[in-house]
């Protein structure tokens, strides 16, 4: 009970500390933000480098995040309670909204819940419909499926207190979304190493060779060596 006790307390005052942190890293973020605005395509190429975001990514998934300028996460005062993350879009072909949101609410004496903006799709350019039909063309193998497609993800509330993309987006790619933007083309990456085994394979036949050619110089010494030798024994004679 009282080594309980004593870790409730340090929880509480980890989320003292990390209250405080958050708030002074606020003008910093606002910083990060107005920079990454004049990247071109980087929040679509953060998201398709992130090996789990990617999963949920069809093609005109990508397409739609293509029109994404910014990503916001905000945590509530009392980060136990719950968070918000806020997309913005420019003008684009799919939907009308400039900005989607979506918030969890996770107080302890409720149910975790969770809530999101309602997308007004343009005319033929609802993806989630294209989503749910090319789902049901697959049988369904398990009862509860991840969800199919980025944008049923933003719209499913099934299970905020499990919400695993939602915290992925939280607390791996908000802290640092440069090191998923800069994740380097792994066929190039795939291309060197063809290469360096190419170079060790003819390094290796290199020496080989040159063992070779010791191997046959050492042989001629020995044979000269064996006909002076028969010289020898024929002068004695």
């Amino acid at each position: 009970n009282e080594i309980h006790r004593l870790n409730e307390q340090a929880s509480e005052e980890i989320y003292k500390v990390e209250e405080k942190y958050n708030k002074l890293c606020q003008p910093f973020f606002q910083k990060r933000s107005e920079l990454i605005a004049k990247i071109p395509n980087f929040w679509v190429t953060t998201f398709v480098n992130h090996p789990q975001v990617t999963a949920l990514l069809g093609e005109e998934d990508e397409e739609a995040l293509h029109y994404l300028t910014r990503v916001e996460v905000t945590e509530f005062e009392d980060i136990k309670s719950g968070y918000r993350i806020d997309f913005y879009f420019d003008e684009n072909p799919y939907y009308e909204n400039k900005v989607l949101s979506k918030e969890f609410h996770l107080n302890e004496s409720v149910d975790p819940s969770s809530k999101s903006t309602e997308i007004k799709w343009k005319s033929g350019k609802d993806l989630m419909k294209r989503s749910s039909q090319t789902q049901n063309k697959a049988s369904r193998k398990r009862q509860h499926e991840e969800p199919e497609s980025f944008f049923t993800w933003f719209t499913d509330h099934s299970d905020a207190g499990a919400d695993e993309l939602g915290e992925v987006i939280k607390d791996d790619i908000w802290p640092n979304p440069l090191q998923y933007y800069l994740v380097p083309d792994m066929d190039d990456e795939e291309g060197e190493g063809e290469d360096d085994d190419d170079d060790e394979e003819e390094e290796g036949l290199e020496d080989i060779d040159e063992e070779g050619d010791e191997d046959e110089g050492e042989e001629d010494e020995d044979d000269d060596e064996g006909e002076e030798g028969e010289k020898d024994e024929g002068e004695d004679d």
